[in-house]
């Protein structure tokens, strides 16, 4: 068995990577203590052919490419080349077809109904949300997210103030501060998200000041867990590390059998993915909430780093995978 662990990058460093040099190093480790040869993929738009042909000799990939590119670009052609992969027989995880099913922001709007859920508005043109948004934060703050994004990209916490027209904004990316601007100055900064997909408006949690867990699932079950106290929507906090856990810390006990029998076959109903279809490696981020949790986002596109504890089931599932066809 052959298997790709792929990720962007430049010429240089698809010329000249090690996994012994990389982090992906002990992803690979554990792989190979499964019986799988590994081999390096470095991707970029500039040299997609090769990335196809090298594709095209494994039995399967999986991918770590954020939505949005470290040189600017997002993933429109990986995804097309990806899916041709897969359409060859590869088994690719996370197909894009999965992506755009539960790894975009949409999921939050599809999956309200849920217990983990809460009052999430769709934006499907920047017209909607200048008429919408004012009645929403007559509420209270709302958070703001653009499709599809990462590292806080296109995440806004929006607090209204005594002047209608006015909104204190927070930009989500690290290292941001929160900026007293007009709405129409708001609005404009947020027009280039709608090129890529409508965004959703979702009430501000006031309890995320307690932190984030983060759920890391392999298939369908859940290898560790990751607990970050600070969060970058924490008013005058910088967001702080997140530290990892095994899946049988004692106090997440009744979160992994939540999230493992009732979550994940709601979600997976909802968005009409099934069960050979979710990713192998995925997470979903929560903030607490009165009476459980509430959904922060999904994350499928390139989820690292992750706990070593899920290291070994990962490689564990690819081979089931390819044993099953």
């Amino acid at each position: 068995m052959k298997i790709a662990l792929m990720w962007h990058g430049n010429r240089e460093t698809r010329d000249t990577v090690k996994f012994e040099e990389h982090r992906l190093g002990p992803t690979a480790e554990a792989f190979r203590a499964e019986g799988f040869e590994v081999e390096p993929c470095v991707y970029n738009d500039d040299f997609a052919d090769e990335a196809r042909e090298q594709l095209l000799k494994v039995d399967a990939v999986q991918v770590w490419v954020n939505p949005i590119t470290d040189d600017g670009r997002n993933r429109e052609n990986l995804d097309v080349l990806l899916t041709e992969i897969a359409e060859a027989g590869v088994l690719v995880r996370t197909h894009p077809g999965t992506i755009q099913k539960m790894g975009t922001k949409e999921v939050l709007f599809a999956t309200r109904k849920m217990s983990w859920g809460s009052d999430v508005r769709r934006y499907a043109s920047a017209e909607e949300m200048r008429i919408g948004l004012p009645q929403a934060l007559k509420i209270g703050p709302r958070v703001l997210k653009q499709f599809r994004g990462h590292s806080g990209q296109g995440i806004w916490k929006l607090t209204p103030t005594n002047d209608p027209s006015r909104v204190l904004a927070k930009h989500a990316v690290r290292g941001s501060k929160e900026e007293d601007l007009s709405m129409e100055e708001w609005a404009a900064r947020c027009a280039p998200y709608f090129k890529t997909g409508p965004m959703f408006d979702q009430e501000f949690n006031p309890r995320i000041a307690e932190g984030t867990i983060r759920c890391y699932f392999v298939r369908d079950r859940i290898e560790g867990f990751g607990h970050q106290e600070v969060n970058a929507l924490v008013p005058g906090s910088d967001p702080g590390p997140r530290l990892y856990f095994p899946p049988d810390r004692l106090d997440f006990q009744d979160l992994k059998r939540q999230a493992e029998e009732e979550w994940v076959p709601q979600l997976t109903e909802t968005v009409g993915v099934t069960e050979d279809d979710l990713p192998m490696l995925w997470d979903i981020d929560l903030m607490f909430a009165d009476g459980g949790y509430m959904l922060c986002e999904i994350n499928v596109s390139s989820v690292y780093p992750y706990p070593e504890s899920a290291m070994r089931p990962l490689a564990r599932a690819f081979k089931s995978a390819l044993a099953a066809r």
